[in-house]
């Protein structure tokens, strides 16, 4: 897997992170960067030890299931694209208070960073140097958590599902090319 498709993933993965980054900034009157960067933090490391706990749950198994790797990855990647996409459309927002204490900023990391759990589990069947994955995931989070939190000050909602719709988009025509790869489809 090339450093374009991780990067497309890695943005995809961010997206959720995003919506709620935003939903934060809506309760900020003005930007305070250091709550930006916490909120960046909190997303962008958990978005990164997910895929590589998930990577190292795909790799204890993978010699099981080696022969459908590529279903397992298509399956996967357009099962949370998918519930993204659903979601972008959904009527009930998240709900995200204007709090940044860890006992706010956790539930979150986790809710936002479970489909990157499964994402790690995907690289444990596919060519993928997991350090620099996991880095290019929790760097990009951040960074795009960050903005997220910028936006929600100043657009507010307007983004929040659109980003979502999009980071799902994004993770099913990944795991589309995954498979018409393997099947010989994409050269």
């Amino acid at each position: 897997m090339g450093l374009w498709e991780l990067f497309a993933i890695a943005v995809g993965l961010s997206m959720d992170a995003f919506a709620v980054s935003i939903g934060k900034g809506l309760t900020m009157p003005r930007i305070r960067w250091k709550h930006a960067a916490v909120t960046g933090l909190w997303f962008g490391v958990f978005q990164a030890v997910m895929p590589l706990l998930g990577y190292f749950l795909g790799a204890t198994f993978s010699g099981y299931i080696q022969s459908v790797d590529h279903w397992i990855a298509f399956v996967l990647l357009g099962l949370i694209g998918g519930n993204m996409i659903r979601e972008s459309f959904s009527a009930e927002g998240e709900l995200v208070d204007g709090s940044f204490a860890p006992l706010r900023m956790l539930p979150l990391a986790v809710a936002t960073s479970i489909d990157a759990l499964a994402v790690g589990v995907t690289f444990a069947f596919l060519q993928v140097d997991i350090l620099a994955a996991v880095l290019l995931i929790g760097v990009t989070t951040f960074a795009i958590s960050v903005a997220g939190v910028k936006i929600g000050t100043v657009f507010g909602e307007k983004f929040s599902a659109k980003a979502e719709c999009a980071g799902g988009l994004l993770l099913v025509l990944m795991g589309a090319k995954i498979l018409l790869e393997h099947l010989g489809f994409l050269g």
